[in-house]
């Protein structure tokens, strides 16, 4: 029964039971290949061994402090993440959208800690999601989700990916504090940016003395093949990067990384969080990080991805009057649809597939990291069988 559920879900008619690797199972014991994988957050599957052995070691030791206290944990995995990135610093969090304030809030005080309060203006772009909070929706600027909300936030600024002359002129403006962009976009349709795109972004913040935060929430922790997806591209790093999804495995955790000069005006009192980086989710976290960053693991996930998008674009040749397009980057997949994405979804899944939707009527494929190739040829097969259902409403309604 969901009478005392809040109404802010448009649930799919299935009530989950439990999971293995890439599979779920409902309560009527249906078994689905699950390619939403928490929504791009259980990069390694439902239960993985090595998680699930570090949630009850630590579930048996400590579970909660706060921060009052130091926590090794969040040591530990605050240096593998700066080791592993341009970062210098990280405060943690459990949720993306949390780490996105943190982000917006990072850039505003370092700008009002060298002298230049009036620096408060944030370039956000059309497509990207950056969380449900009020900062964030206000970043993204997707009316639909700020309507009704009362007025925007001042300070929010929201351009093209398109627009390069609007974009270098926002950027050169003396109120600008920041650009925060989705080096690939989740929500928004699995749109995939250039390195070109990424560099000369990079090269305008530098110029202008405006921060650059990337917001990898969906497409970090070996997603696209990389640990996180700026880094195919050569002198694009960021100044502040927003973590979370995989980064636990499927527990809430979060980051926000920032360099050290980024982060210079937070200091004590100006920002924190109750939950954020307990003995629990950092046991959790350290598990999660290790076995992503294997070089392994990231090999697995940019070869399967290879293998899946060649049999999804062969797949698209096949169905050109149901896939408009495969886009995307390593696993985080769009297929850009010609029937009406939500309606292919709930197709999908009557063959055992789950889908997540997305923007420009996309569906978007998010599997597990250590899916299979015969696994991936299996979520293929599905989707034809989907495909031929769409084909086959098509003729019985001519």
């Amino acid at each position: 029964m969901t009478d005392h559920l809040m109404g802010v879900y448009n649930r799919a008619p299935l009530s989950v039971a439990r999971g293995q690797g890439a599979w779920l199972w409902d309560t009527e014991g249906r078994q689905y290949l699950d390619c939403v994988a928490g929504i791009a957050t259980n990069a390694l599957g439902h239960c993985h061994p090595k998680l699930v052995a570090a949630l009850t070691e630590q579930a048996n030791t400590l579970w909660h402090v706060s921060n009052i206290f130091r926590v090794p944990g969040q040591e530990a995995l605050a240096e593998r993440l700066t080791a592993a990135t341009f970062a210098d610093v990280v405060f943690f969090a459990s949720t993306g959208t949390e780490s996105v304030e943190c982000a917006l809030k990072t850039a505003r005080r370092y700008h009002y800690a060298k002298g230049a309060p009036e620096r408060i203006d944030v370039i956000g772009f059309a497509g990207s999601f950056h969380g449900r909070t009020y900062g964030a929706i206000n970043a993204a600027g997707n009316p639909s989700y700020t309507e009704g909300f009362g007025p925007r936030l001042p300070g929010y600024i929201q351009l093209t990916l398109d627009d390069a002359a609007a974009l270098a002129e926002a950027i050169a403006r003396p109120t600008t504090a920041a650009v925060i962009v989705e080096p690939v976009q989740g929500e928004g349709g699995a749109r995939a940016l250039t390195g070109e795109w990424l560099t000369e972004l990079r090269r305008l913040c530098t110029v202008h003395g405006v921060l650059l935060i990337y917001d990898e929430v969906q497409s970090g922790m070996g997603r696209t093949g990389r640990l996180f997806a700026h880094q195919w591209f050569e002198g694009a790093e960021p100044d502040i990067m927003c973590v979370a999804k995989a980064l636990g495995g499927g527990y809430p955790v979060a980051a926000c990384l920032a360099t050290a000069d980024a982060a210079s005006g937070m200091v004590a009192g100006v920002h924190g969080t109750t939950f954020g980086g307990s003995p629990l989710a950092m046991a959790v976290a350290l598990a999660a990080f290790d076995e992503i960053s294997n070089p392994n693991t990231l090999a697995h996930a940019r070869d399967v991805a290879e293998d899946l998008r060649r049999q999804l674009i062969d797949l698209a040749a096949r169905y050109p009057d149901v896939i408009q397009d495969v886009r995307g980057k390593g696993l985080l997949i769009g297929l850009r649809m010609i029937p009406n994405n939500r309606e292919f979804m709930g197709i999908a899944r009557d063959h055992g597939l789950l889908v997540a939707g997305g923007g420009e009527n996309c569906v978007r494929l998010l599997p597990p990291l250590n899916l299979s190739h015969a696994e991936a040829a299996e979520a293929v097969t599905r989707l034809a069988l989907a495909c031929e259902t769409v084909r086959a409403q098509v003729a019985q309604a001519a």
